[in-house]
């Protein structure tokens, strides 16, 4: 966690590079809109999670001591999806003109080159991606989490880096060109210099009849022929935004600064919780593996709706204070603002489900996750058809959070009636005790952010001071203060745990 902390850091100062320079213009909207068509590549053909897969598959085979066999299994896996991935990538870059001007309608003819030609440089770093998520899980499987802590960090500084180095030469390509090569250097090369460490060696390797391939084809093709809705939900938000000027970007923005907390909570505890899950399926610990989940699920979620408290109140001057300036004006981040806050709503949602799905995964399952994702991506869709219709960008975000808790609910409820996690065994006292302080501190702090306000407004050049960095600093101090003490004290005195848990896994008592 404190590593997707630190990733997510990174990840504010590239966007923060990225605003300062371009803003919610044409470069900014082409180039968050070029990461679109890549992804899919990536979902479409190796299920986008070729980590998760592996996890099972080599947790097995360790298990079972066919450590050799799992190796060459993994070789054959890597060269024959090289082969397949990079032919769909050379298909994609010549059919790219075609798919921006379909997904993409709202886009006019300058934005719409523009996208292409980013998208046509992105689309080579997927094949970094799968095969450092391959070689990825071969440490986790080892229980060894601190390349994939690091491989984000790079990852964000290459873009970074790729601005500041050639942004003068070729404007916003730059970013893409660095984009790349962070993929290189991080999710790729990273994992495959310690798998190797590791003792892992790859051989090119074609093989139709390698069990370890036919069970990734298993594994994968439903999350290849499925859809779900935690992935495809940007997909469409960038589908409709498109028809309104600088919406794609400033939407982007607002959902990168929002999953800078949920990775910290939901996607570290997924991947780090991923291989003791596995671990104790394979073992047929049944019970300790329903209660771990439920465990896993009740603390992200108490969590998560802590945090979210937090995130809706003082979203406003967090995003002036971090964002505004260069091409990012104050009236940008108020509409970004609003974005953020109906995103937040749902941070509780997005962690839950991240437990939720990895449970699945663990079991060798991936067939009802995917046909219920599927169902739920597709039931989603009039809603966020009718709400963008309705309220514009904003009705894009409020579907979004109802798609997420149809997404959380459908999938919970499978794990309870296929007997593999009970919804009883949720600690609902403790989320109860969260969302009553999760409440009471909401309230205190938007009640110091209006006072804070109408303090200003009545004192002597309060006009001058309003936007100012140094107000936005005081609200997010103060604020951030009374939001502790507030759900320091409701936690304590309904007699939940996690403050006492908090202090002592941070060293403090």
């Amino acid at each position: 966690m404190s590593s997707a902390f630190l990733s997510r850091i990174i990840g504010l100062v590239r966007v923060k590079y990225i605003v300062w320079l371009f803003g919610r213009g044409v470069e900014a909207d082409a180039f968050n809109a070029a990461f679109v068509l890549p992804d899919m590549i990536s979902y479409f053909l190796v299920g986008g999670a070729a980590s998760i897969t592996f996890v099972t598959i080599l947790t097995r085979y360790r298990e079972e001591g066919r450590q050799e066999e799992g190796d060459r299994s993994l070789s054959v896996i890597l060269t024959t999806m090289y082969l397949v991935l990079g032919g769909a990538i050379v298909l994609a870059e010549i059919a790219a003109p075609w798919y921006v001007h379909w997904w993409f309608d709202g886009f006019d003819a300058q934005k719409a080159a523009l996208c292409v030609s980013l998208t046509r440089i992105l689309l080579p770093a997927q094949l970094c991606f799968f095969a450092g998520g391959v070689f990825g899980a071969v440490l986790l499987v080892r229980k060894q989490f601190n390349v994939q802590a690091v491989t984000p960090l790079i990852y964000g500084l290459g873009t970074i880096a790729g601005g500041l180095l050639l942004v003068g030469r070729i404007g916003v390509s730059s970013l893409a060109i660095g984009t790349v090569a962070g993929a290189f250097f991080g999710p790729f090369l990273l994992n495959a210099v310690f798998a190797r460490r590791a003792g892992t060696r790859y051989h090119v390797i074609l093989d139709w009849h390698d069990q370890g391939l036919r069970e990734w084809v298993r594994l994968s093709l439903p999350l290849m022929a499925g859809v779900s809705l935690v992935t495809a939900d940007g997909w469409i938000i960038s589908h409709f935004a498109s028809k309104i000027g600088g919406a794609v970007s400033l939407m982007s923005y607002a959902k990168q600064l929002f999953t800078a907390p949920m990775a910290m909570l939901a996607q570290a505890a997924g991947a780090a919780s991923m291989p003791f899950f596995a671990t104790m399926w394979s073992q047929q610990k049944r019970y300790e593996f329903a209660v771990g989940v439920a465990d896993s699920v009740s603390r992200v979620t108490s969590l998560g709706l802590l945090i979210a408290s937090g995130m809706v109140t003082l979203g406003q001057p967090m995003i002036d204070l971090v964002f505004t300036g260069g091409r990012f004006s104050h009236a940008d981040a108020s509409l970004c603002s609003v974005y953020f806050a109906v995103f937040s709503v749902s941070m509780f949602l997005w962690s839950a489900q991240a437990i939720y799905a990895r449970a699945f995964y663990a079991a060798g399952n991936t067939l009802v996750p995917m046909v219920a994702g599927t169902v739920v991506t597709a039931v989603s869709l009039p809603a966020y058809y009718l709400l963008y219709h309705l309220y514009g960008a904003v009705g894009l975000a409020i579907a979004s959070d109802i798609g997420i808790a149809l997404q959380t609910v459908t999938i919970a409820l499978l794990l309870h009636r296929q007997h593999m996690v009970s919804l009883a065994s949720l600690d609902y006292e403790e989320m109860g005790r969260c969302l009553l302080a999760a409440l009471a501190s909401g309230t205190g702090v938007w009640i110091a952010v209006w006072a804070i306000g109408s303090l200003l407004g009545h004192l002597p050049g309060a006009p001058l001071l309003r936007h100012t960095r140094w107000t936005d600093l005081l609200v997010l101090v103060v604020g951030s203060a009374i939001w502790l003490a507030t759900t320091k004290v409701v936690l304590e005195k309904s007699g939940s745990a996690l403050p006492r848990i908090t202090m002592k896994r941070l060293g403090l008592a």
